[in-house]
């Protein structure tokens, strides 16, 4: 399966969401959080770098949940900073 690249917002939008649960995470190790939420430390460390910067929904719920993070805020927060000719771009 080929998938589509992802537009330069989509990317923006992924370093966004990395750079939050990095924030969110404070002092707790990468480790810690990524078996607090059942996944792996290598998927945790490609989000938070973004080098994943589409993970699954899934991912992302078991991710804010173990961070103790609301998906509406964290939703809000990684498509806010984006621009309208970012979001124009990823039309």
């Amino acid at each position: 399966m080929v998938r589509t690249p992802l537009t330069p917002w989509e990317r923006a939008r992924g370093e966004r969401f990395g750079a939050l649960l990095r924030e969110a995470r404070g002092g707790r190790s990468m480790v810690e959080v990524a078996a607090a939420a059942g996944v792996s430390a290598e998927t945790l460390r490609k989000i938070e770098t973004g080098r994943a910067p589409t993970p699954a929904f899934f991912t992302v719920v078991a991710l804010a949940s173990a961070l103790g993070m609301s998906l509406d805020a964290l939703a809000e927060a990684c498509a806010a900073e984006g621009t309208d000719e970012d979001r124009a771009l990823s039309a």
